[in-house]
């Protein structure tokens, strides 16, 4: 449980400095200036992502939990 608890921090971490990354480049790797728009767009796409995580860390808690009983 403490190995899933560390991942958890560690996909939370790498997810803000995602996100802090997306909101202070001003051109992306294709070159294109990034305006407000697109870090928005950008950042659900990146929030789309993490709650697809999320759920997959939840089923794998109830995978957990029911071994441990």
């Amino acid at each position: 449980m403490k190995v899933w608890w560390g991942i958890n921090i560690a996909w939370l971490v790498l997810f803000i400095v995602g996100a802090i990354f997306l909101l202070n480049r001003r051109i992306d790797g294709a070159g294109t200036i990034q305006t407000p728009t697109v870090r928005m767009v950008s950042l659900a796409v990146l929030g789309g992502f993490f709650i697809f995580i999320c759920l997959c860390q939840l089923i794998v808690l109830l995978f957990i939990k029911r071994k441990s009983k």
